[in-house]
């Protein structure tokens, strides 16, 4: 190293691994930065993770856009599908009809079970257009004539209340035959109306459990049991770019007036979504304080480095080593302990990442969840290892390192040579 600058020489040699505390004390610094830039990576990763698998869950279950009037159904949607999809941009257009409604399960042994899904009427050839429901299969087909059913994965578990499959029974009590039924009543007769029967022709896995609780049957089936006779309730368009909407939602705008309103995917939770990016930002504030506290470290090796070397110190100043020379040693160490510690935690971070579901899998073998379904709606922890973020957390955590050393080259520059001789 003798062609580098005497500084540069110098804050190497002294970080040499030897048998000194001070070289511990390094060493340790070391593996803080490390440690704290990992963890950001990991942490940072996984939630750009989660808000990239939840924006494709939901754009790719539902279209990109969606028209609903603002009063009473669409009758004329066939005209103006062909309308809409003579926007550029547009590639399909598809009419939905969606609402609540009471299943039934009807089990050869056990009593039944109850619930209240949302249940989507469409067109299956139109369907694979805009959504890629008819695409993610796990069991079945994606075939809605006559009375039959595509259920989402919450109904067909193995340990949820449902363990409905192909083939099983289904009762389905509308709205319409509850009004009916109510009506009834208050005209003092007595009405009544049994539940349709629909059979499960296919299981759907979207990827995200609160859209996996959907259920779709034909659009026809649909009218009749929401009482729309000819109309629909809204008209699902997809796009090219689901995450460049503005052209096409300027269109729709233009196209349709004030009668309707346009959403996005967006609209299925936007809660969510939005959650899960201010939790990225508040865990990337709070993880920042992990590499901080591997500064602190990094200070303390500089300043104890500073105590013993006083006499070298003092020496180099005496051979006419400048105070901005000394300071620069100092910074220099504290940089190599930076430059280090943020490239090892990168490498650490992306194995991590690389190996995350192994490692999931191996602690729920052992009856430990750290990223239960029920709680985050993944069965697998996503990530996404964004350039950008790596480069922000690189740098901002070498700044960090660099400021640590300011206070010891501070101090080591300040000494006077003869004070520094004398020290014992």
């Amino acid at each position: 190293m003798k062609w580098l600058p005497f500084e540069f020489a110098l804050a190497l040699r002294y970080l040499r691994p030897k048998r000194t505390s001070v070289s511990f004390i390094t060493l340790i610094s070391v593996v803080g930065v490390m440690l704290g830039v990992a963890v950001l990576i990991i942490v940072t990763s996984v939630f750009s993770g989660f808000h990239l698998q939840l924006k494709k869950s939901f754009f790719q279950f539902s279209a990109d856009l969606t028209v609903r009037p603002l009063g009473g159904p669409i009758i004329e949607y066939e005209a103006l599908s062909d309308r809409i999809a003579k926007i550029p941009g547009v590639t399909g257009v598809s009419p939905v009809i969606g609402g609540k409604v009471m299943m039934e399960t009807d089990p050869e042994i056990g009593a039944p079970a109850f619930d209240a899904p949302m249940l989507l009427g469409v067109d299956s050839e139109r369907m694979k257009t805009v959504s890629q429901v008819p695409d993610n299969l796990e069991a079945g087909e994606f075939n809605l004539r006559g009375n039959r059913l595509v259920i989402g994965y919450n109904f067909a578990r193995m340990d949820g209340e449902f363990r409905l499959g192909v083939g099983d029974r289904v009762l389905i009590h509308s709205p319409k035959m509850i009004h009916e039924m109510r009506e009834s009543q208050k005209a003092g007769e007595e009405l009544g109306i049994f539940p349709e029967e629909y059979i499960v022709a296919g299981v759907y896995d979207a990827g995200q459990k609160d859209l996996n609780d959907f259920m779709f049957c034909s659009l026809y089936n649909a009218q009749d049991l929401y009482g729309l006779e000819e109309g629909v309730a809204m008209l699902w368009v997809e796009t090219t770019d689901p995450l460049e909407l503005g052209p096409q939602q300027a269109a729709l705008e233009k196209l349709l007036g004030e009668g309707y309103r346009i959403g996005t995917w967006k609209d299925l939770n936007p809660v969510l979504l939005a959650q899960v990016q201010v939790e990225k930002m508040i865990n990337q504030f709070l993880m920042f304080f992990i590499v901080v506290v591997a500064a602190f470290g990094i200070a303390s090796s500089l300043i104890i480095f500073g105590v013993q070397k006083t006499k070298e110190i003092g020496l180099l100043k005496a051979l006419g080593a400048s105070n901005g020379q000394v300071s620069f040693v100092f910074l220099i160490q504290s940089a190599v302990v930076g430059v280090l510690g943020t490239g090892m935690g990168i490498a650490m971070g992306l194995l991590v990442l690389k190996y995350r579901n192994q490692f999931l899998g191996f602690l729920r073998g052992h009856d430990v969840e750290l990223f239960p379904e029920k709680l985050y709606g993944f069965r697998e922890l996503p990530a996404q290892v964004v350039p950008g973020d790596l480069v922000v957390i690189c740098g901002v955590s070498i700044l960090i390192c660099l400021l640590a050393g300011l206070l010891p080259a501070w101090n080591a520059a300040r000494l006077r040579p003869v004070e520094a001789l004398r020290s014992e």
